[in-house]
């Protein structure tokens, strides 16, 4: 679904269970929309967000060198340490809490391998639609501490004008991450607007719904949005798909 034909709200809920499912021995992964051999032509992105895969990596394990362009993609990863090489030269490692962005452009290739051979590494690798196309490739990460996180939305990502984030994306969008104990938080949303809400870990309520991890809510024209509870979440604000 890459739009929204009716003009009402969508406030919709997709369970973990409901995602798709795939397991390759080193690597243990859910869908959230068509990637690799899952294919729904009903579910190829929400808006702007094109990917959206909760990925568990075993030690050692990873993803060989492999091309992409045009397409925006952004790592978070939630436990463990990830390895990123390119062909940029580019060669780093992302911590939890930590955040990798990558602008594959007019194109490059990378490997990306869980940097420890005794635990799991486990991330959110999301690709969003880009603006615009045949831009310079580039690559960057960032360290986060948990306490900025802790009860507030972070914002990490975004490519909108007025929004203040430490890493920018030609796409008008923006993605935040928070770790909410015991209290509520709230985002807002302009209209015709689409919003996607991960549970990362824990367990919430989201405008009155109760969510567990691996849930998520996908939302359009939806004006507020309050989570409560425990857990761990990530937040995308999209328009619907321009470039």
């Amino acid at each position: 679904m890459a739009t929204v034909a009716s003009q009402t709200p969508v406030f919709s809920v997709v369970r973990s269970a409901e995602r798709a499912h795939a397991s390759h021995g080193w690597l243990d992964t859910y869908y959230s929309f068509s990637f690799a051999d899952y294919v729904d032509p009903q579910n190829l992105n929400w808006g702007a967000l094109r990917v959206f895969n909760d990925d568990t990596i075993a030690p050692a394990g990873g993803f060989p060198t492999h091309p992409h362009r045009d397409m925006e993609i952004v790592t978070y990863v939630l436990s463990g340490e990830l390895a990123h090489r390119d062909s940029m030269g580019n060669h780093g490692v992302v911590g939890p809490g930590g955040i990798q962005f990558m602008s594959a452009g007019t194109g490059v290739s990378h490997s990306e391998f869980n940097d420890s051979a005794d635990e799991p590494l486990h991330l959110v690798q999301m690709w969003v639609l880009p603006r615009r196309l045949g831009t310079p490739p580039s690559y960057g990460q960032m360290a986060f501490t948990s306490d900025e996180r802790w009860n507030r939305w972070l914002t990490l990502v975004s490519g909108e004008p007025d929004v203040d984030a430490p890493i920018a994306i030609t796409q008008r969008a923006t993605l935040r991450v928070a770790r909410v104990e015991g209290t509520t938080l709230v985002a807002e949303f302009a209209p015709k607007r689409y919003g996607f809400l991960f549970v990362a870990g824990g367990q919430v309520e989201a405008n009155g719904e109760s969510l567990r991890a691996g849930d998520s809510v996908r939302l359009y024209d939806v004006a507020r949005l309050a989570v409560s509870g425990n857990g761990e979440l990530v937040l995308w604000d999209l328009p619907a798909v321009t470039r």
